[in-house]
Order: C-alpha cells, then sequence, then structure tokens
C-alpha cells in the first residue's frame, strides 16, 4: 500500500543568466569604462532551466537514490525539497519534517563551537530543547568529535564537519533526511558507520531517504529505487538495479573526440589551465575501446588563459560502480605561453581487467586545482585469449600485476 510523504508535481527551476558583451578593441574597452550606466541597462542574459517537468512520489520508509552527470540537476532538487530555494513553476508537498545534508558546514555556524551548533541545528529541525538534549550524548559518539566538542567548528577539518553534520541529521528523529554526496568526504570507516545509520532509521524507525552519490555500489546496496537525472529532466525512476544499468548506457555513448568545454566543473576549482578535448588515439578500435594488456593512449587539448608555472595533470580511473580503481599524476611539467597546446597521455601494457571504467582528468597548477572532468570518458577493457586475463575474470579483481614465481 502506497503512503507518499514526498509528492512532486511538474517540477521546474529557472535561472536567469547574464552575459557581459565581449570588449574586442581598446576603444571598445574605453569606452566600456567611462559607460557603466549603458551596460547596466542593456545587459545579456539567457534563461537556463536547471530543473523542467518533474514528476515523482517517494514512500514513506524508502530510500531513494538519486543519480546522473555533475550539472544534471541533482543538487538543485535537493535545495528545493530542502526548502533552501523556491521552485520557478510545479508543487511539491512534504510530509513531516526534513533534515538535509547538502554541503560541508551547511547549516553550522562557524564561530559557535560543536556543542552550540547541535543545539542551533537541533532549533532548525524544530526540535525542543529537552528533545535536543535525549540525543545528544548519542551524537557526539556517533560524530567522534568528545574533544573537539568545545572547539569553534571554523577550525574543524571537513571530516569532522561531515561526521558531526551527520551525525546531527541522523539522529534528531527527521522524518525524511536528505543526502548529498558530501559523505564521500569521510574516511571508510565512517562511510560504512553511516551506511548501517540510514538502514537502521529506514527499516527500524520508518524514516525516508534521499541520497545523492556518484558511487553506484553505494546506491545499490541502500537503495530500493532510483531516479536518474539528465539535463534537467528525469530520464527515470524505478528499481535501483535498472536505473544503475539505465546510468551506465547512457554514459557510454561517446565518440573518439570528447568536448571538455561544456562538461560540469565543481564549483571549488581555480582559474587558470582548462581541459577542451580528449582524443582517444586508437583509429583502429570502436570509440574507446582497446583490448586488456594493450595501450592505452589519448590526447589532451588544453587552454592557458595567462602564462602558467609549472603544472601537473593527473588522470583516475573508476569501477563502473563509482569505485576508484587507480590514478596516476605527471610529474611537473614546463611553464606555459598563454594560449592553446596539447598533452599525450600514454600508457602500455593497460592491465585493468576486461570491463567497464570511468576516467576522470584533472589540472594541478601550484597545488590549486585548476579544472576536473569527471566521468568524461568511459574505457572498455576486451578480454582477449591471454590466459593470464582470463584468470583475472575468474578472480573478479580490478588490476593484474606483473608477477614471476621461483622455486628454490
Amino acid at each position: 500500500m502506497s503512503d507518499p510523504v514526498i509528492r512532486v508535481e511538474n517540477l521546474g527551476k529557472k535561472y536567469v543568466i547574464g552575459h557581459q558583451a565581449k570588449l574586442d578593441t581598446f576603444r571598445d574597452r574605453l569606452s566600456g569604462i567611462f559607460n557603466r550606466k549603458s551596460k547596466i541597462q542593456n545587459p545579456k542574459s539567457e534563461e537556463f532551466w536547471a530543473l523542467r517537468d518533474i514528476s515523482f512520489e517517494v514512500n514513506r520508509g524508502e530510500v531513494v537514490g538519486i543519480i546522473g552527470r555533475n550539472g544534471a540537476g541533482k543538487s538543485t532538487l535537493l535545495k528545493i525539497l530542502s526548502r533552501i530555494t523556491e521552485p520557478t513553476i510545479g508543487k511539491i508537498t512534504l510530509e513531516g519534517r526534513v533534515a538535509s545534508l547538502l554541503e560541508v558546514g551547511t547549516g553550522f555556524h562557524p564561530e559557535l563551537t560543536g556543542r552550540e551548533n547541535v543545539f542551533l541545528n537541533g532549533a532548525i529541525l524544530g526540535m525542543s530543547r529537552a528533545e535536543i538534549r535525549r540525543k545528544f550524548d548519542e551524537i557526539v559518539a556517533f560524530a567522534e568529535i568528545e574533544r573537539f566538542l568545545d572547539t569553534p567548528v571554523k577550525r574543524y577539518s571537513s571530516g569532522m564537519y561531515v561526521r558531526l553534520a551527520f551525525a546531527v541529521a541522523a539522529h534528531l528523529d527527521p522524518e525524511i533526511l536528505i543526502v548529498d554526496e558530501v559523505l564521500a568526504v569521510g574516511d571508510a570507516a565512517f562511510q560504512k558507520k553511516c551506511i548501517g545509520k540510514i538502514n537502521d532509521v529506514t527499516k527500524n524507525q520508518g524514516r525516508t531517504v534521499l541520497i545523492v552519490s556518484h558511487n553506484m555500489d553505494s546506491i545499490l546496496r541502500l537503495s530500493s529505487s532510483a531516479i536518474v537525472l539528465g539535463k534537467g529532466h528525469l530520464d527515470f525512476y524505478g528499481p535501483a538495479q535498472i536505473a544503475v544499468s539505465y546510468y551506465a548506457q547512457l554514459r557510454s555513448e561517446q565518440s573518439h573526440k570528447i568536448d571538455c568545454r561544456e562538461h560540469p566543473r565543481p564549483h571549488w576549482i581555480s582559474e587558470g589551465l582548462r581541459i577542451n578535448q580528449i582524443t582517444h588515439l586508437d583509429a583502429q578500435a570502436t570509440a574507446w575501446t582497446m583490448p586488456f594488456g594493450g595501450t592505452l593512449e589519448f590526447e589532451c587539448d588544453l587552454t592557458a588563459p595567462q602564462p602558467t608555472e609549472s603544472w601537473q595533470l593527473f588522470v583516475a580511473f573508476f569501477s563502473s560502480s563509482g569505485a576508484e580503481i587507480a590514478a596516476t599524476q605527471s610529474l611537473p611539467l614546463p611553464p606555459r605561453d598563454r594560449g592553446p597546446f596539447r598533452l599525450r597521455f600514454h600508457c602500455p601494457d593497460f592491465r585493468l581487467t576486461p570491463g567497464s571504467y570511468l576516467i576522470n582528468i584533472g589540472v594541478r597548477v601550484e597545488e590549486k586545482m585548476t579544472d576536473l572532468v569527471s566521468e568524461v570518458a568511459k574505457i572498455e577493457v576486451l578480454p582477449t585469449s591471454d590466459s593470464i586475463a582470463q584468470q583475472a575474470e575468474a578472480f573478479r579483481g580490478f588490476y593484474v600485476p606483473h608477477v614471476s614465481y621461483q622455486l628454490s
């Protein structure tokens, strides 16, 4: 029998993006300095729908995953459900209190201590002081921050922030718990504890949980159903296993050349070197496929907006379920003048076991991340007649090392 606690009907969220006209000549620039009024009166702008025509229901006690590429509208949806922002059109109905864990530090006052922020968050959720006191010791024990309880949270690490924020959100008895990707900040032991707590509040306490994650293992482990968002639209809503398979199929559609310029970036990257395009260099292969033990080679087209000191490129490989398998980083590379240039990535004897893998590519300049394109490409490693590869498939590992055996 259905018992919906979340109803979303024809939801849409529109933003207006402003653009300043490009000033190409010295005369244009000089005119722009003194003619501020005309620039303000005639701004260039466009409408951007972060969400459009979203409708779904979530029943009491369900855990629903929300998946999609960066920029698909996941965080916008959670902010609307958390009442942080208003929808442009549509209607949402929420039955009961909502607790949200959307970004590291959200809902915390940096000058207040951990103890004070527990009471502040509880008050925001509508809890009485007596209710918060009853849960206080349990929250502190779960967060493992006893030593720093009376320290201002501005001195906390990101991991401490997340531990305390999750402990507050999960223990103050919200009917609906909304969790964004921030759990990825915590260590493996704390993530395991969080998963156990989510299972407890849903199965034993009848709470409802919405969780966003790029880790498909977590989605499958926690969720009964999942929503797939794509470019602001609801592409799929149904059983988690089918949703994950559908999402994996969407990610596999790509050509030899991948344009990275419109690829969503995280908000925290710095200005600087940008990745414009990556190109798989094996023209004989189907796009981004290769045999086990073959050579993975691709080119990155980059642009330096200004002269750049030494920099590094890094590449990380993830399983289709979102687990990080391997990563590599270049040695510091020579300074670059302003303008476009190209870098080739060459990895012989690529020994990830047959299967599907996702690639993240990033750029670091003097310890600052200036670009990061996540899940920019999906590679398929194909099985061969190599007996080592066949054995690796049987053992279900991800990587086959070079090993020799010697009797003595």
